[in-house]
């Protein structure tokens, strides 16, 4: 069920396509074997697979049992997402860490490379297999049919980045078959804002044998049985997640709009590093994206 802030993809599963030819059978039957004891393994773990370092591993097992490489590059490949504070002895707020939305191995990829709380639409809970891990590793789901829950949606986002805690997003409110495609909703934004939180933009595009490759994604009315079938079947399949530099808030007078359309043109720019200038010169203001979605909702 949609709600009145859905974003309408264009992309649907006729985008997904292999970029060289499948590997035998064969092949694609033990990684299917070897995915479904790794997903068996860590639901196992129960409540335990919260704890970041099982997180890790269990999202790292299952890459692995796909055949799936994960290559990190960019501003903390040899280091954590969330970004450090000041100093000993000062508390200093989580980092929300946004990607754009290609794939349900987008979770997987994100834990593998670095456990946060993760912020997710009602539907990826009932998803096959990764709705069972992603509610088991304490997903925080909206429902986005009820708009009016979204002040408080807020409010509990801004109290965990406030905590320390780092959390992740998918501002896009949909999936879209390559890296460069939709626009940043704000309201996650405003939670980085109101506890004075870093924001982390990340990137996520996907490969075969270095070529780009549109295989993995999972878009409009897909199935995840189609789409796992066809994630198994790739040859030298690899996700890719470029860290770009923080956007520091505190203290900055930015809104939500600036924010977000800062985030959006970083990630969404391609998988090179950003070396932008921020704040932006023009007093806080960022113009806005091609293209972008106009609403508030996530």
């Amino acid at each position: 069920m949609n709600g009145p802030w859905d974003v309408r993809a264009v992309c649907t599963p006729h985008c997904a396509a292999h970029a060289t030819t499948p590997v035998p059978l064969p092949t694609a039957a033990r990684r299917t074997a070897a995915f479904t004891g790794a997903v068996a393994r860590a639901l196992s773990a129960g409540p335990h697979l919260a704890d970041p370092v099982r997180l890790r591993t269990h999202a790292r097992a299952l890459l692995t049992a796909l055949g799936v490489g994960l290559e990190v590059r960019g501003a903390a490949a040899n280091g954590p997402l969330t970004v450090p504070g000041p100093g000993a002895g000062e508390r200093t707020p989580g980092t929300l860490i946004v990607l754009n939305h290609i794939s349900w191995l987008d979770i997987v990829a994100l834990l593998a490379v670095e456990p946060a709380v993760l912020l997710a639409k009602r539907e990826v809970g009932g998803w096959p297999l990764v709705g069972g891990l992603a509610r088991r590793a304490g997903t925080h789901f909206i429902d986005r049919t009820h708009p009016r829950r979204l002040p408080r949606t807020v409010a509990e986002l801004s109290a965990l980045l406030a905590a320390g805690r780092s959390v992740a997003v998918f501002p896009q409110a949909t999936t879209w078959c390559t890296a460069d495609q939709g626009g940043f909703r704000r309201a996650t934004f405003q939670a980085a804002l109101d506890a004075g939180a870093p924001v982390r933009p990340v990137t996520v595009d996907y490969v075969q044998q270095g070529r780009p490759t549109t295989v993995a994604a999972f878009c409009g009315a897909d199935t995840f049985a189609a789409s796992l079938r066809r994630v198994v079947a790739a040859r030298g399949l690899a996700v890719r997640a470029t860290v770009h530099p923080a956007l520091p808030t505190a203290g900055r007078g930015l809104d939500r709009r600036a924010l977000a359309a800062a985030a959006e043109r970083v990630v969404l720019g391609g998988t090179r590093p950003s070396r932008g200038i921020w704040p932006p010169p023009s007093g806080g203001r960022v113009p806005d994206r091609a293209g972008q979605a106009l609403g508030t909702y996530l």
